[in-house]
């Protein structure tokens, strides 16, 4: 599953309540600051409600892409 750097580009001042606590939920407290979650269907329910307050970015798309293999993975090839 890919990952998603969330980082919240603009003021959570005249959002609306909802919209701050979907920034809290999500770990943005100050702007500049980022978080990382994986891509879910509840993680992009929040990003469209403040899609105007944050930037978003794919960090990987999987395990394999990045080349981080678990040690499970590497004893189930051998």
């Amino acid at each position: 599953m890919a990952t998603l750097k969330i980082t919240q580009i603009k003021s959570r001042i005249g959002a609306t309540a909802q919209q701050r606590k979907n920034l809290d939920a999500l770990g943005l407290k100050k702007i500049n600051r980022s978080v990382e979650h994986e891509d879910s269907a509840v993680i992009k329910g929040m990003l469209e409600r403040v899609s105007h307050l944050v930037k978003v970015e794919v960090v990987a798309a999987d395990a394999k892409a990045t080349g981080k293999v678990s040690e499970t993975t590497k004893k189930e090839e051998e």
